[in-house]
């Protein structure tokens, strides 16, 4: 796991060493795999209002109780599902986030369906090429863009919840469509393509 102690610069986000491990070996790695794409789709929204540290602490649990994120047994969880997850206090008990990951999960099934993957239907918003900024500071990124916002109204449309634009934008961030490493960070070098 990686820790604060090394000498590595990275992004100025990164506090705890759960964090640090995500930071290092997960976030804005370009991620192709519907089941992972499907999983930040959850714990974007999960996140909400609450720290990325808090679902981060609480993954290894949503990973249980939503089927190893697992969409096509997500959308079958029915009305009692819910209620019994909204009694679980290892994820975010919040109804309409719990409620719209199973109405996301179906309507993540008819992306697929129509698309042929998930991943196919994302990544078209980029022509399959990551975005790749050059922020020197945090403060510098911004909370949405353009393109959050055009993939944010997709999904909308097509019946997701709690995908507005900074969610979204937390979510290419996430899933690597947008490397928003800072440039002084020992990862911006090493997502940079090839």
């Amino acid at each position: 796991m990686s820790d604060l102690s090394d000498a590595r610069v990275r992004c100025t986000w990164p506090r705890l060493p759960l964090d640090v491990a995500y930071h290092d070996a997960e976030w804005g790695v370009p991620v192709h795999d519907d089941r992972v794409l499907f999983e930040f789709l959850i714990l974007e929204a999960a996140q909400a209002g609450l720290s990325w540290s808090t679902v981060l602490a609480k993954r290894e649990h949503y990973r249980r109780l939503f089927a190893e994120f697992d969409p096509e047994i997500v959308a079958r969880f029915t009305d009692a599902d819910v209620a019994r997850l909204l009694q679980d206090p290892g994820i975010v008990r919040h109804r309409q986030k719990v409620a719209g990951a199973v109405t996301g999960a179906r309507a993540f099934l008819a992306v697929q369906r129509e698309f042929g993957s998930f991943d196919a239907f994302l990544w078209r918003f980029v022509d399959g090429v990551p975005v790749v900024n050059a922020w020197r500071e945090h403060a510098e990124i911004p909370a949405r863009t353009p393109l959050s916002d055009a993939v944010s109204r997709e999904l909308k449309k097509r019946g997701f919840s709690f995908v507005g634009s900074t969610i979204c934008y937390a979510y290419l961030q996430a899933v690597g469509v947008v490397n928003d490493h800072l440039t002084c960070c020992f990862r911006y070098r090493e997502m940079a393509p090839r």
